[in-house]
């Protein structure tokens, strides 16, 4: 294995990174690795996939936002408010707090103080 598709492809790499970890949800862009694994396949399985910055752009996806007029005054933002209660209702737990909850009861962990929230010790025997 030698550098050159580095070499030759830096700034695909690069930005097939970004993608790999840029959300925008607001615009309806959500993070995709597909361009790295075209790169990673390229360079480990010796496959030829076309590797193209001009692919990896996102700015036709983002529409034109009419910008609010504050000369007219207060604008309507709506009086209906969001039911959030219904999504409290529907949240789980993780393994990971069912573990650290199962620790906790067994005495093999103990809270930090004054480390902020969800810092724990194991206990001394």
């Amino acid at each position: 294995m030698t550098n050159d598709i580095f070499a030759e492809n830096a700034w695909y790499f690069r930005n097939s990174l970004v993608r790999a970890n840029y959300n925008d949800l607001k615009n309806g862009v959500h993070e995709t690795t597909e361009y790295l694994e075209l790169f990673l396949r390229n360079l480990l399985l010796d496959e030829n996939h076309p590797l193209h910055n001009r692919t990896l752009h996102i700015s036709g996806a983002f529409k034109e936002v009419e910008k609010a007029d504050i000369d007219k005054g207060k604008p309507n933002i709506g009086t209906v408010k969001a039911d959030i209660g219904s999504w409290k209702m529907n949240i789980r737990t993780t393994r990971a707090s069912e573990l650290l909850k199962e620790l906790l009861v067994h005495h093999i962990i103990e809270p930090v103080s004054g480390r902020g929230k969800g810092k724990y010790r194991f206990r001394k025997i």
